[in-house]
């Protein structure tokens, strides 16, 4: 048997247009896969309750495609960089291959690596989960962007993304028995109480239910993608994000595929293009990550450092359980604990009634975004949430509060979002479902509702807390 190559699986959990299996196959060795659960190397930023859950079900996933050509998926717990090194000592690996992960800790983790590795060992790290290397755009002054339409700009005039490869043939799986651990042992599934129901009734983990996602929204939602995409109470947007987190479909081939149906006639070109910027936002989160490694922990724009937050315990609390008293809110809250997903225009009203009106911090809903969200992203999470905090690159302005009644109106228009998630809400007449403290007592009587009691008068009165935000933020000047 000949040495072996060692695939430490990051975040590409898929066979089709992986870099490191095409690695392998070039090389002509058997192959050994690795997954190790490192919960020390990300610090506070290990994966959280719902990414747990979502990696079980993508590593059941890999591990039974990789079994059907052959090749053992091993599954070890603690520091990445001492087990993949002592894994390829003791088989005797000629080299290993990763792909590349963009977090703060991710360059000193294989640093770490290589120094680990027996002599003659590489690490070698491929490309694939961005469109493109964070290095090789910059803007005139040749800084990295900070502005979210020039980099678009620069990436559509790049070299477009390669086309993507399929599963290599000729695989060969390493047969020397190696220890691996259970992966029930991890207990990445909820235990009593089981909270993932509704996780499970949403998702199906793994690459080929990445590719009936991509199926269904092409089918589907794609185009009417331009339009559609901003309302909650339709299915109009892609719902791809945690498969593209975990690597269970390549960002390149998406690309492609969207791309292929515009130029076949298949799809509006608007619908695509509009699809496409979206994967560009992602990027650039990436990208602003990468550069500036502080992004999760401190605002990007200085100032903001002095920002006078509030310490209220109690509101956050209730923005969590979806409980502030305003509907859209609310609704948006609900949806991510049943589901560990949350339509992206809800994201931006509670992330600005969080900052904006109870004046939280916007690091505390950024953390609980990554402990609740099956696509938490720490490059995506962090730049969203700065940006509606108004202290990141291209950051909305501070002033552009989101009034979560107007909000509701005019992207849930017939109330429908808030009726699913919110369902004490249900038989209020449209006119006040986002605004029930404003309904006449009659009308709150005939739909059975008792505020305060069966659902929460507001936390704060809008305009109120809009004035106390703008003078928080006059006060940094």
């Amino acid at each position: 048997m000949g040495r072996p190559l060692l695939w430490w699986v990051r975040r590409d959990l898929r066979l089709a247009d992986n870099p490191a299996l095409h690695a392998a196959a070039r090389a002509g060795a058997p192959l050994l896969a690795v997954y190790v659960l490192d919960d020390e190397t990300p610090g506070r930023w290990a994966a959280g309750g719902a990414s747990r859950w979502w990696l079980h079900g993508s590593l059941e996933a890999l591990a039974e495609d990789l079994a059907a050509l052959g090749v053992r998926l091993v599954l070890q717990r603690g520091r990445a960089a001492r087990l993949v090194a002592e894994l390829a000592a003791a088989t005797g690996a000629q080299a290993v291959v990763a792909g590349r992960v963009h977090e703060p800790w991710a360059l000193a983790e294989e640093e770490a690596l290589r120094s680990r590795l027996p002599e003659g060992v590489a690490l070698r790290l491929a490309a694939g989960s961005l469109l493109f290397d964070p290095e090789s755009l910059r803007n005139q002054a040749g800084r990295p962007f900070q502005v979210f339409t020039p980099f678009w700009k620069a990436c559509l005039a790049a070299s477009p993304p390669g086309p993507p490869r399929p599963v290599p043939a000729g695989l060969a799986g390493f047969r020397a028995d190696v220890d691996s651990e259970a992966l029930e042992d991890w207990q990445l599934l909820p235990e009593a109480p089981d909270w993932a129901a509704g996780l499970r009734e949403a998702w199906t983990p793994g690459e080929v239910g990445a590719w009936a996602r991509w199926e269904a929204f092409a089918g589907q939602g794609l185009a009417d993608y331009a339009a559609g995409r901003d309302r909650p109470d339709l299915a109009g947007t892609s719902r791809l994000s945690p498969h593209l987190h975990f690597g269970e479909i390549s960002i390149r081939a998406l690309w492609h595929a969207a791309a292929g149906l515009a130029d076949q006639g298949r799809a509006p070109a608007a619908a695509v293009q509009a699809f496409l910027r979206e994967l560009g936002w992602r990027e650039f989160s990436a990208h602003l990550l990468h550069h500036w490694p502080e992004l999760p922990e401190q605002p990007l724009r200085a100032q903001f450092r002095d920002f006078p937050w509030a310490s209220d315990p109690a509101a956050l609390r209730a923005w969590q359980q979806g409980l502030t008293g305003y509907p859209i809110v609310d609704a948006g809250m609900r949806e991510l604990w049943h589901t560990g997903w949350m339509h992206n225009r809800v994201r931006m009203i509670v992330a600005s009634f969080l900052v904006k009106d109870l004046l939280v911090p916007w690091q505390q809903g950024a953390a609980w975004f990554h402990d609740t969200l099956v696509d938490a992203d720490l490059a995506s999470n962090a730049a969203s949430w700065q940006w509606v905090a108004g202290c990141g690159a291209d950051a909305a302005p501070y002033f552009r509060i989101f009034n979560p009644v107007l909000q509701g109106r005019k992207f849930d228009p017939a109330g429908d979002y808030v009726r699913r998630w919110v369902p004490e809400l249900a038989r209020l007449p449209l006119q006040h479902i986002h605004d029930p403290w404003n309904a006449p007592a009659g009308v709150l009587a005939s739909a059975g509702l008792r505020l305060g009691a069966d659902y929460p008068q507001p936390r704060v009165d809008h305009a109120q807390a809009r004035d106390r935000a703008l003078a928080a933020f006059a006060s940094l000047k």
